[in-house]
Order: structure tokens, then sequence, then C-alpha cells
């Protein structure tokens, strides 16, 4: 067993049942709870506990979290420390898995899939704008969803940042950047400030996603991606790949979100993610069409019984 892995301890009267997941900065578990129930664990590393800077963003990631209520946005239970240095934050087990495994099993997935999962996670999003937050990291990988009772929860405020910053705090140098490369907005990589702007371009490249199975550029290595998404347009989502033929109305409000220029966009999360619906459930001109040649159909079989 690693020195990392507490499983089967008790932290704080949780007890650590298994380990779920581990990052660069904190390992997760599946615990138990007396009060609480069933809860996912987030334990710094014991490398990092006299890490000034380390125990800092771990400990605005936890204030972020509780500074968000919302459905669609997994719950904060708890912010300690067990020990000294061990900083802990349990969470809500939420059901379901990462979007990102089941997309990777499912896409493209239905168009009126991804308009529920863009729907909420765009209303979770807005409530984190709301609060004065930034996520910085949207992507399918900080999504859980329960397929079963298609909810979708929003997670990981590990990079998020406050929307009130000074600039001089919040500019990034070009070529460096906070985020993931395939999902992160192209202002994010030429040292513009950082808007909310840019969490409605991720959740864009999310929707692109789970629209065709390919992302907006096709980038074979992160210096090539880079450049593109500094110089490039992305590519039109009926073009993403042979046989991607999603209605015209819905390309054209992904690849709104999508614009280079954050101006272009539309105003806020809400209004992408209400656009996508509508084009979404909007019906086809061929739906109505049908629609009408079936009632005739039936009126002709009614006379002819007759």
């Amino acid at each position: 067993m690693s020195r990392e892995n507490l499983t089967g301890t008790t932290l704080a009267g949780y007890a650590l049942q298994d380990m779920v997941g581990e990052g660069g900065t904190a390992v997760v578990y599946r615990a138990e709870h007396p009060t609480h129930g069933i809860a996912a664990v987030k334990v710094l590393k014991e490398k990092l506990r006299t890490d000034r800077t380390a125990v800092a963003r771990f400990l605005r990631e936890a204030t972020y979290g509780t500074r968000v209520s919302h459905p669609n946005v997994v719950r904060t239970i708890e912010i300690g420390e067990a020990g000294p240095g061990v900083h802990f934050l349990a969470i809500e087990w939420a059901l379901g898995e990462l979007l990102e495994k089941y997309a990777k099993q499912h896409v493209p997935l239905p168009p009126e899939e991804v308009g529920e999962i863009i729907g909420q996670i765009g209303d979770a999003v807005y409530a984190v704008h709301a609060a004065g937050i930034i996520h910085r990291d949207l992507k399918p990988d900080n999504i859980m969803y329960d397929p079963a009772s298609k909810r979708a929860k929003l997670l990981d405020f590990g990079i998020a940042a406050q929307s009130d910053q000074a600039p001089e705090e919040r500019l990034t140098r070009a070529g460096f950047f906070v985020g993931t490369l395939m999902y992160v907005a192209p202002e994010a990589l030429s040292g513009q400030l950082v808007t909310s702007a840019a969490d409605q371009y991720s959740l864009a490249t999310i929707a692109y996603y789970l629209l065709s199975g390919c992302l907006p550029y096709a980038g074979k290595s992160q210096r090539e991606m880079f450049a593109q998404l500094l110089s490039q347009p992305p590519i039109p989502l009926n073009s993403a790949r042979k046989g991607c033929t999603v209605p015209a109305p819905v390309e054209a409000v992904v690849m709104k979100a999508l614009s280079r220029n954050p101006s272009d966009r539309y105003p806020d999360v809400v209004a992408f993610a209400t656009a996508l619906r509508a084009c979404i459930n909007a019906p086809t001109p061929d739906a109505g069409r049908t629609s009408l040649f079936s009632r005739v159909k039936s009126i002709i079989k009614r006379t002819d019984k007759g």
C-alpha cells in the first residue's frame, strides 16, 4: 500500500473505504460518515502539506464549493483539518459516472440527451458565475452524469478564480494558461483577461464533442492544437467527421458559442444552453409534413372502410 493510500482508516469521522481518484495535489476516497452517509473525501497529499501555496489552493477550492448551492453542482459537506496539515474536503457522493467515461462509450449522443446535459450544466455554471466565480476548467471529466436519471452535476473547483480579481492577478502570458487545452477558450492562451465567456466556450466545446464525437480543432499534438487555437477558426460542427449531420440551426448555435471573439458569443451560458435546447427540440419541417401525411392516410383509411 502506498503512503498516499489511506483506505481502511478513519479521518474526522469519515471511514475511507476505497480510493477512487488521484490528482496532482489530492487523493479522493469513497467514504462513509455516521451523520452524512456516503461521501467523497478529497485529502491533500502528504508531500504538499507543508507547501503554503498548495494548501492555499486546496482551501480556495473548498471555499468556492461552499459558495454555490445548486441542484446541478455537487454539494460541499465539510472542510476540515484532521491533523497538522491533513486538510480534507468532503463532498456529496453523486450517482453515475464521469461524463468523459460515458461519452467515450456512447458518442455521438442523441441531440435531445445533449440538450439536457448542456442545459443542466449551463444552469449550474450560471449559478457559479452569479457567486462571482469563473470555473475555468469545464470538461466532461469534471461532470458527473447518471444515465438512468439523466442528471448531470458539476464538480471540481480546483482552478476556479474570482471574477472580480484585479486584472494583473489573472492575466497570463502567451504560452501559459490555466485549464485543459482541448476545452480552453482561445483568449486564455493569448494573455487576455478571462471572463465568464471562457466558460461558455468550454461548455460549447463539450456540446460539440457530445454531438459529433470530435473536438473543434484537429491538432494531433499539444503544440499543433495550441497553434490552431491561437490562429484558426474552429471546424464547423457538420464537418467534424464524415456523416455528422446535426440540424443547421443546432450547428449555428454551437458555433456562435465557439466564436473566437468573446463578445460574439451569447450574453451568458444560460442564453447559449437555452438556444441549443430550443433548436434541438424544435419540430423540423419534414416532421410536420410527415405528421400531415399520416393524418391524411388515416382519413383515407377511414373513408375506405365506410
